[in-house]
């Protein structure tokens, strides 16, 4: 069997497939152009067997042309963070031990050197297209298409290995309740490192043969000018992003506004996820755009689970029923379904949940029980809808549409010479979702101001797992085991006291 997402592409021909920073583009070519990049990837040899290959590309045609390519040499694709500084790509790069590291021309420099100090082969993603072309592997589906990160309570992120059927499945899951066509046109600003950009936009837009406009990040008012000329159907985003948005559209002369809303009125579909959307949000992004914004629920490990519907009542602060194919129930902590009406851990099953923690079986072993991933999630059914509580692990902050561990970031900020100790826990943010908040116990005699910490901590970790706010104690809160009280340090940042 054959990779089916560029079984279809082949199907589009001459349609055009995505409006990129580097140009208009066919099907055709993106077929062509990956073709290349994986007669570069096999470079003499008949199949990659299932070996990892990291990328690192801005949105746009080369990103699409590697991700293909890399499937159509029997590879993984490992797509790496534009935001992320070089230990953590460093990290994803040792943890995956690549075949090869392809990087998009103005990203090379970041890579090269880490790449080579590993004896990896490296390449600029331009190069590869330059390859003679040369006959392709089978590629069966049940191969891994994407080794994707997510931080877990480990500290270190770990891989989630998803197959080619399982994207596929989650793929079709959405095209089947969100209908999408080949008459669709969506703009793709997402980070394509995650499922969010990658299923939820990029593969299903080519898979349903529409067009994707992409952007090489987001930027509001960039988006706000592509909104108002009109033309595009679907639109997706995180609650952070919406509330940019409005920001910008607040920010904006009467005439502007009126285009500005216009256009959002035009689309068929807008939908929000990755956070929880306050509703105060939902209700201002309706006043401008006349959409009830939709909510979904997934994650890296099981792509989306539970949406609300395209027609019909949705309700505010609710992420709807489950998605065709996929089965979800409520747990509790034995692991039995819940009764009616009462609280319990969102457990999933079917298709489209990955098939295991790369190289980390025992990780993998204990995420499932009797076949249902355990989310960590807790949900309550409400009207026949399920309604999202809270984390069950206190040490996963999700801020701006991203998952975070706290645990990862407390690893960092030990390293600190003037840091002795520390805790980090996740608070309410009407823009982020949730902010990530430190407190620290520094070294005798040692100070430490927000500023420098900060740009210390922009060398070590992405910008969305910097603390936002810090506070310094004289001693951590600590249970009668010596672990730190998380609930007694979020109510210290509540209070106000001893911020840096």
């Amino acid at each position: 069997m054959s990779i089916l997402l560029t079984e279809r592409a082949g199907s589009f021909g001459d349609r055009t497939a995505m409006i990129a920073p580097e140009g208009t583009f066919t099907y055709r070519q993106l077929l062509d152009a990956s073709a290349r990049v994986a007669s570069f990837l096999l470079n003499g040899s008949r199949d990659l067997e299932e070996r990892p290959v990291a990328f690192l590309a801005p949105p746009g045609f080369l990103y699409v042309a590697v991700q293909w390519g890399i499937w159509r040499a029997g590879g993984i694709a490992v797509p790496l963070s534009l935001s992320h500084p070089r230990p953590e790509l460093d990290y994803v790069i040792g943890d995956t031990s690549p075949a090869a590291v392809i990087a998009h021309p103005d990203a090379a420099d970041r890579l090269e050197a880490s790449a080579r100090d590993r004896g990896l082969r490296f390449a600029r993603s331009t190069d590869t297209l330059e390859h003679p072309l040369r006959a392709l592997p089978p590629v069966a589906t049940s191969r891994p298409a994407l080794i994707l990160y997510t931080s877990g309570t480990t500290g270190r992120p770990k891989g989630v290995v998803i197959p080619h059927d399982t994207l596929a499945a989650q793929v079709t899951s959405l095209i089947r309740a969100w209908e999408w066509t080949e008459d669709d046109r969506i703009l793709e600003f997402l980070p394509l490192n995650h499922i969010h950009g990658i299923v939820n936009v990029l593969c299903c837009a080519l898979w349903a043969g529409a067009v994707c406009e992409m952007l090489p990040a987001f930027d509001a008012r960039q988006v706000w000018d592509r909104i108002r000329r009109g033309g595009l159907t679907l639109f997706m985003a995180v609650p952070t992003i919406y509330v940019k948005l409005i920001d910008a559209w607040e920010r904006s002369s009467h005439a502007d506004r009126k285009a500005m809303s216009d256009g959002c009125r035009g689309m068929r579909l807008m939908v929000s996820g990755s956070a929880a959307l306050p509703v105060s949000t939902l209700e201002k992004w309706r006043e401008i755009s006349g959409h009830v914004l939709l909510e979904r629920y997934g994650m890296t490990e099981i792509g989306m689970a539970l949406s609300n519907p395209l027609h019909g009542k949705r309700f505010p602060g609710c992420v709807g029923t489950p998605l065709p194919g996929v089965a979800v129930r409520l747990a509790d902590d034995a692991g039995a379904t819940v009764a009616p009406g009462a609280p319990g851990e969102i457990a999933v099953r079917g298709r489209t949940v990955f098939s295991g923690y790369w190289r980390r079986p025992e990780d993998t072993r204990k995420a499932f029980r009797d076949g249902w991933f355990k989310t960590g999630d807790v949900a309550v059914v409400e009207n026949g809808v399920y309604r999202i509580l809270g984390r069950s692990q206190v040490d996963i902050i999700k801020t701006g549409g991203e998952k975070v561990s706290a645990l990862e970031i407390e690893e960092a900020l030990r390293t600190h010479p003037d840091i002795r100790e520390c805790a980090v826990v996740g608070l309410p943010d009407p823009v982020w979702g949730e902010k990530v908040c430190a407190a620290v116990v520094l070294e005798a005699g040692r100070s430490l101001d927000t500023g420098s910490l900060r740009a210390w901590l922009k060398q070590r970790l992405a910008p969305y797992k910097i603390p936002r706010e810090t506070v310094s104690l004289e001693a951590l809160p600590r249970n009668a085991m010596g672990k730190p009280v998380k609930l007694a340090i979020k109510k210290i940042f509540q209070d106000g006291a001893g911020q840096l």
